[in-house]
């Protein structure tokens, strides 16, 4: 079945960096766009960036475009998020998700806050 695992949260001040990392397994990860979400207290749960599986085109939601970038490692089967200039706006955790099919696949989240 499919699986995604997230690691690399974790507390950081204001202005540092993380790094995000979701292992797939369970499908052909190639094939498919993957995603980052993240849900803040008492908010919704947004996309903050998403790569597609062909040429690696990426989008990024307006608050964290230049700030953060997504790549993905097609022989590894992960994706990851690099973080910098980090905001007490960015505290949230983070979930890795990929739409298999008509199925949307969601990982257990990893924690980021940013904080002095």
């Amino acid at each position: 079945q499919v699986q995604l695992v997230e690691s690399g949260g974790g507390l950081v001040q204001p202005g540092g960096s993380l790094t995000l990392s979701c292992a797939a397994s369970g499908f052909t990860f190639s094939n498919y766009a993957m995603s980052w979400y993240r849900q803040a207290p008492g908010k919704e749960r947004e996309l903050v960036a998403r790569i597609w599986s062909t040429n690696s085109i990426t989008h990024y939601a307006a608050s964290v475009k230049g700030r953060f970038t997504i790549s993905r490692d097609n022989a590894k089967n992960t994706v990851d998020l690099q973080m910098n200039s980090l905001k007490p706006d960015d505290t949230a955790v983070y979930y890795c998700y990929a739409l298999i099919g008509s199925i949307a696949s969601w990982g257990q989240g990893t924690q980021v806050t940013v904080s002095s």
